[in-house]
């Protein structure tokens, strides 16, 4: 017989939690990709298979549900695994999200959410969103999941094992891969499960066992497949199912411990804000936290700052100290940045609205309500507020009244960015692979421009136009930059250069001479903007790193600022194109870069931080 208490009690909390985690068994299933060739047939033999298999308890699918994001692609998953016979817990992937028509939404809707957590035989099982949302970068796990795991964990034991499911791996291709693990290493995290390669892989996520589930597409086979997991005692066993043939293969043998109190980040990589240290002449004044993530720009008003997030809300903050002043809430999550006309907000929804805000005060002064969700930013002139949607429509309303003055009913797939006026035209790319041009006065259509390619995630949609010198221009995810004759739509120029690899990213000079492009390889040019062939001019003294950032570069005040998705801002000299500063204000996508003073600006982040910079 024991004789101290203490020692029977974790003796008897020990053979409770052995007896809980019996043996059981369940399926992976991920990177289903429906709208893609054959995906749907690959489900309904997945979930057949399933379905005849009683020893499976449950199905975790990890994202990737869908090719493109489209309403009519995640409704036809959801019809899929609805004839599932046992408990499904699904997350989204980053083509669930960053091509969504619904700014994400949708996936909400049908799913029901897109985190999960359940219990069986003694685990816990977690799920999280990784993104990238709506703007092209790597995943990061949104600020309002982060929340939402904080208040989870905060009511869970540090005893009882959790398995953690994101789609991305959990390491650097998530841009906060370290928020999400660290706090998990706070409890017994024994296993991290994943998709997004497409194939099947082992892990080693800072001391815990990571497994990359395959994608059930068949590929270049001719059946798709997924794999089988058990759990028994301190070992899981990872085997590769392939319908119809009815054939496993195990090719993973994982061994459990217990992670519980392993709190160590000093042997591990965590961003570094030492380049901060290089340039005192920097410093922030203050900073604004959400709770949700950001994923839009901002607008001035007089001394307050118009800013929205994930969870719908606009809201304005007082532009000396950050304090919030006003919110008003949407129905939708909010990718679209608001634009200030007058004393109005005009700001857009994925709750099927457009909004006109009294700026003072937020309160409303109408909605107009749209076809399916806006994810498109508006552009406010000469009392008309220009706006794109998902419904195929590109509307131009009055700023007074909230009356449509006209509408375009032709646009192939959904809008996402700012328009350009210029020229007395509205120009604007769908993801559809098209580029508009529309008589701003009547909403006619001028021209329109195709790209020739098949695949939509090719098209100029997340890259807002810029017109200079009777041009327009455009970069593309196709890595080409295009000139078009602004009045006619021919092409002047057309090009891509192997060394330049041009993406979404551009931006003009206080001059209009030039145009900014930022590339993947992190280099920053300056393109001609009025010779008859694309032209460098320059290229910065700076190396970026890898980027995928499509948000624009800011010419203010002789310096050229260039948002990342690393969360670094950088500061160019505009005559020498010399670095003169940079600073890390998060490790998240930079959003927008707005110029409040002579030497400050404001800066938001996708992990939900509105930033005031000051520099000498």
């Amino acid at each position: 017989m024991m004789k101290h208490p203490f020692l029977l009690c974790c003796f008897m909390l020990l053979q409770l939690l052995t007896a809980a985690q019996s043996p059981f068994t369940f399926a992976h299933v991920s990177d289903i990709h429906i709208g893609s060739d054959h995906a749907d047939e690959d489900l309904r033999r997945t979930v057949t298979d399933i379905n005849r298999n009683p020893s499976l308890a449950f199905v975790i699918i990890s994202g990737d549900i869908t090719e493109f994001g489209a309403d009519s692609e995640l409704q036809l998953a959801k019809s899929i695994l609805d004839s599932l016979q046992k408990p499904w817990y699904i997350i989204p992937g980053n083509h669930d999200t960053k091509w969504s028509e619904s700014g994400g939404n949708t996936f909400r809707r049908v799913f029901g959410s897109e985190t999960f957590s359940f219990s069986h035989a003694g685990y816990t099982f977690i799920g999280t969103n990784c993104g990238p949302n709506m703007r092209m970068g790597p995943g990061q796990v949104p600020r309002e999941n982060i929340v939402w795991l904080d208040s989870l964990l905060r009511k869970k034991d540090t005893v009882t094992p959790i398995i953690y499911v994101n789609h991305y791996p959990q390491n650097t291709d998530l841009n906060n891969w370290y928020e999400a693990i660290d706090r998990l290493k706070q409890h017994n995290i024994q296993l991290i499960l994943c998709g997004h390669g497409h194939a099947n892989r082992q892990f080693d996520f800072e001391n815990i066992p990571g497994i990359m589930g395959r994608s059930n597409l068949r590929a270049k086979d001719s059946i798709g497949g997924y794999n089988i997991v058990t759990v028994a005692g301190n070992t899981v066993t990872y085997e590769e199912r392939t319908p119809l043939l009815e054939k496993n293969r195990q090719w993973a043998v994982v061994t459990l411990r217990n992670h519980s109190r392993m709190y160590d980040t000093a042997s591990f990589e965590r961003p570094s804000y030492a380049m901060n240290d290089s340039f005192p002449n920097v410093r922030i004044r203050w900073t604004w936290q959400d709770n949700n993530d950001i994923g839009s720009g901002m607008a001035l008003y007089g001394n307050l700052v118009i800013a929205a997030n994930t969870a719908g809300e606009i809201y304005a903050l007082q532009t000396a100290t950050g304090r919030k002043k006003w919110t008003f809430p949407t129905g939708g999550k909010i990718y679209a940045t608001p634009v200030v006309s007058g004393n109005v907000i005009i700001a857009a929804s994925s709750d099927h609205y457009i909004y006109c805000l009294d700026a003072a005060t937020g309160r409303q002064r109408w909605r107009y309500a749209t076809g399916k969700p806006v994810v498109a930013s508006p552009l406010a002139a000469n009392g008309i507020a220009y706006i794109g949607s998902s419904d195929g429509h590109f509307r131009a309303i009055s700023i007074h009244d909230g009356k449509l003055k006209w509408a375009f009913t032709g646009v192939n797939g959904f809008v996402e960015d700012k328009p350009l006026l210029y020229q007395g035209n509205i120009y604007f790319g769908s993801w559809g692979n098209d580029l508009y041009a529309l008589d701003a006065a009547t909403g006619a259509l001028q021209w329109k421009w195709n790209n020739g390619s098949s695949n939509r995630m090719f098209s100029p949609a997340a890259c807002t136009p810029l017109g200079a010198n009777g041009k327009v221009f455009i970069v593309a995810p196709d890595r080409y930059m295009t000139a078009f004759n602004a009045t006619t739509g021919a092409v002047i120029w057309r090009k891509s250069i192997p060394h330049v690899r041009m993406r979404e990213s551009q931006g003009l000079s206080a001059d209009s001479s030039e145009v900014f492009i930022k590339t993947m390889d992190g280099g920053l040019y300056g393109v001609s903007a009025t010779a008859d062939s694309l032209q460098l001019n320059w290229q910065a003294s700076l190396n970026m790193g890898y980027e995928l950032n499509p948000a624009s570069p800011i010419a203010f005040n002789h310096l050229i600022f260039i948002p990342t998705h690393s969360g670094v801002l950088y500061a160019v000299n505009s005559k020498d194109h010399t670095l003169s500063w940079k600073h890390k204000i998060s490790n998240c996508l930079i959003n927008t870069i707005v110029p409040l003073t002579k030497n400050t600006i404001l800066v938001s982040t996708m992990d939900g931080k509105v930033t005031c910079v000051k520099y000498q």
